[in-house]
């Protein structure tokens, strides 16, 4: 805890911590000073002077910014004097010279501190009578944001977020003197994964998100707060509606999880919720083979029968289950239900084959939190690109590393974002981990630097698949091997919202709710190895897309070939095209109910509008689906099945009113269980052609950002990137056209030379179109 200290604030004596910055601290003390360039998430710079203050000392009172001024014992502040006044006053006038009247039209206008502070600290009239400066109004600087430079008060909080906190410095102060101005540069538009920020955190309406132009007001939006669902850092948003339609998220301040800062996968990942192709109706496949709008009850009778046709015929175990990682916890729950109580069958999977081992997610060796970061001496990240699959913690290892001082080790086949802070960047070929762990472990040759740089502890390791080719016993390896590093914390991070709520629910194979065991089962490829030879008949997804999320990429045929598939999702996609009942299930903001991140944080998701059409929350049409199936539950209402998973799950603690107005409103740590983790041993698989590596990219080709207007057009064309020694010995030019040829497959793409990579070593994105398995061994030829 740190040191308290008192000092006098407008004649009254206020106990305060020592060292924060005396805007804070009056701050805490209910003291609001006026501000537009400080942020309490960035460092200060003074320069808007809004924050200006009078000061108690040996030669004097003078004048001071607070937000760059730590307090001490017995320093007096006066914030409302005359001479306070004066100056507040006096910086108002001049950010208002130039400003435009415009707040009627301005997005910013209801909720902008401008308007806001000059209500209550500003001259009341202005003396300013000549001409304003004007700029072309407004620019695109990205796809999702426009700039009003007219409204700029160059307070600087994007230049420096992008900066300093994204490490994208793609915004910047042009110009000098009165044409002074922010903007981009003319060769690099804002292309952040973070820019949607700005927008957030800037003070006036100079930067606004082109979903959000022009939609409503502030007073106009009824607003919950929730979980962002696009990975599984589980930040804090607030969902914010007008007329039953989201129109904006906006990032809550979360000290455990994401500081206030979205993604703008995140951010702006919403609108597929009102997409015109969102399934609203019940289908069912009639006799003609095309799917047919149907009642609820004939839709379920039919999937009911189907199910339990299979089961009559070829056993329990001939039906498989396949997804939950986007649902709630309590929807989660009633799929585990279903499959293995109701139905009997012990096939279910929360993944899609590109996941660790559950056993690792639910109980990494001394599982560690995103807050250990704060503390951490050395950060070690072998696992995916933090930037492409999880943004927000990328920033927070960008904070511990470019802020804070911790020393940074990355171990990835190819180039990362984080690699531009990085003290020791190691590459190595797909194929060959657990031979360079074996290196790294010994301290041998090169990596006799590294692993000393690994001593320095506490030690945070954010372990997971670097790859899709990658073997996924390699990440358990290594997390065995930092388990024993100097105070060492673990993080096995997987990318799927609430994959580590759904393991917890019992979705995979071999363990039931609250990670007890359970009959061994099939997992994800093994249901898609089950469908390909006939073993496995009858498939039930819950918003999943095995033909498109699958690494192997013959999930699809594999599809084609069950005797019966039931499908719970908000769209038709590639899975369920030809399914032969597609049900309509509630979507983010449509239900409620809780999720858990990848440190095992419990927190409540909320809804704010209702579904579409017949829509319906998946616990509902699962708690149906089992009661025609001949499964009498108790309870199946998600707050009844909330209550369920306290007595389950090793979520003792966890409860809704406790997460909503109690002590969890940051979450709830539940951590526990019976299961055990036992590291594996990693062999070296080399095969004979040049090494693969799968990565996946923030804007795939998913079904939802594909239906999201705003997301989709930031998508990219496949590109294969190689060496630029294997492009010479291939005769390839960057833009030629080359085949790459796997194990379930070959593509056509155009070429691109990366110099991050090994000699031998070809980098695909997946999720773009193209598939050739996921095989670490491929074969390149030029297409003439």
């Amino acid at each position: 805890m740190s040191d308290r200290i008192t000092i006098m604030l407008d004649g009254r004596p206020v106990e305060v911590d020592a060292g924060v910055l005396l805007i804070q601290a009056a701050q805490d003390a209910g003291t609001y000073i006026p501000r537009f360039c400080w942020h309490p998430r960035m460092n200060p710079v003074g320069m808007c002077r809004m924050c200006l203050v009078e000061v108690e000392g040996p030669g004097g009172t003078m004048l001071t910014t607070s937000c760059t001024v730590p307090v001490s014992e017995g320093m007096v502040v006066h914030t409302a004097s005359e001479t306070v006044k004066k100056a507040q006053e006096g910086v108002l006038e001049f950010l208002l010279i130039n400003h435009p009247l415009d707040c009627p039209v301005c997005d910013r206008g209801g909720e902008c501190p401008l308007q806001d502070q000059t209500m209550a600290f500003g001259p009341g009239e202005s003396r300013y009578v000549e001409e304003k400066r004007h700029f072309e109004k407004p620019i695109p600087i990205s796809d999702l944001v426009m700039l009003d430079r007219e409204r700029c008060i160059l307070c600087a909080r994007c230049v420096r977020f992008s900066d300093d906190i994204a490490g994208d410095p793609l915004i910047e102060f042009l110009d000098r003197g009165n044409y002074t101005q922010v903007n981009t540069f003319a060769d690099e538009p804002f292309a952040s994964y973070f820019s949607g920020n700005t927008v957030q955190i800037c003070p006036v309406g100079a930067l606004t998100a082109t979903p959000y132009r022009f939609r409503a007001r502030p007073w106009d939006l009824e607003a919950v707060e929730s979980v962002c669902a696009g990975c599984s850092v589980g930040c804090r948003v607030s969902v914010q509606s007008s007329q039953n339609e989201i129109l904006r998220l906006l990032g809550v301040d979360v000290e455990a999880t994401n500081h206030g800062w979205l993604c703008d996968k995140g951010r702006f990942g919403f609108q597929h919720l009102a997409a015109p192709d969102r399934l609203t109706t019940p289908l069912v496949r009639g006799e003609d083979g095309e799917l047919h709008e149907a009642s609820w009850s004939d839709a379920l009778d039919r999937a009911a029968r189907g199910l339990a046709a299979i089961v009559d015929s070829s056993g329990e175990g001939a039906v498989a289950g396949l997804g939950g990682s986007r649902s709630t916890n309590e929807e989660a729950l009633a799929f585990e239900r279903l499959m293995r109580h109701t139905i009997g069958t012990p096939h279910l999977d929360a993944a899609m084959g590109d996941a660790l081992d559950a056993r690792l997610l639910a109980a990494a060796p001394r599982r560690g939190l995103i807050g250990d970061l704060e503390q951490a001496s050395t950060v070690l990240v072998w696992g995916p690109d933090l930037r492409e699959e999880l943004p927000v913690l990328y920033l927070r290892v960008r904070r511990a590393v470019a802020e804070l001082g911790a020393g940074l080790v990355v171990v990835h086949p190819r180039a990362s974002g984080l690699d531009t802070i990085a003290d020791h960047v190691v590459r190595y070929r797909p194929g060959e981990g657990g031979a360079l762990l074996a290196r790294l472990a010994a301290g041998d040759g090169d990596l006799a630097e590294v692993r000393s740089a690994l001593d320095d502890g506490p030690v945070v390791a954010i372990v997971g698949r670097t790859g899709l080719t990658e073997d996924g016993d390699l990440a358990g390896a290594v997390a065995g091997f930092a388990a024993e590093l100097p105070d060492a914390s673990v993080l096995a991070v997987s990318r799927r919202s609430n994959l580590y709520g759904a393991i917890d629910m019992g979705l995979a194979p071999g363990m039931g709710p609250g990670r007890v065991g359970e009959d061994p089962g099939r997992d994800a490829d093994g249901i898609v190895e089950g469908l390909r030879d006939g073993s496995v008949k009858g498939l039930v997804l819950l918003g999943a897309d095995p033909a498109g999320d699958h690494p192997s990429g013959t999930a699809g045929d594999a599809l084609s070939r069950a005797e019966f598939v039931v499908s719970i999702d908000l769209f038709i996609n590639d899975s369920n095209r030809g399914a032969d009942v597609v049900l309509p299930a509630a979507g983010f903001a449509e239900v409620e109910g809780t999720m858990t991140n990848l440190e095992g944080r419990v927190q409540k998701v909320n809804r704010l509008v209702p579904a579409p059409g017949q829509a319906r929350p998946a616990n509902e049409i699962l708690a149906d689906l089992a009661d025609r199936l001949g499964g009498k539950w108790e309870s199946s209402t998600a707050e009844s099945l909330a209550s369920d998973i306290a007595t389950l799950v090793p979520y003792a603690d966890v409860s809704w009113e406790a997460l909503d107005r109690g002590t969890g409103g940051d979450g709830i740590l539940a951590r526990g269980g019976d299961v055990v983790y036992s590291v594996p041993t990693v062999s070296t698989s080399v095969g004979n052609g040049m090494a693969l590596h799968l990565g996946r990219v923030l804007y795939d080709r998913g079904t939802a950002l594909m239906m999201d207007p705003s997301l989709a057009k930031l998508t990219q064309k496949p590109v294969l990137h190689l060496h630029p020694d294997d492009a010479s010995s291939l005769g390839v030019a960057v833009g030629d056209q080359v085949r790459v040829s796997g194990s379930d497959g070959s593509a056509e793409v155009d070429a691109a030379v990366d110099p991050s990579l090994s000699p031998g070593v070809v980098y695909l994105p997946f999720n773009l179109g193209v598939s050739v398995g996921s095989d670490p061994s491929v074969t390149v030829e030029k297409v003439t």
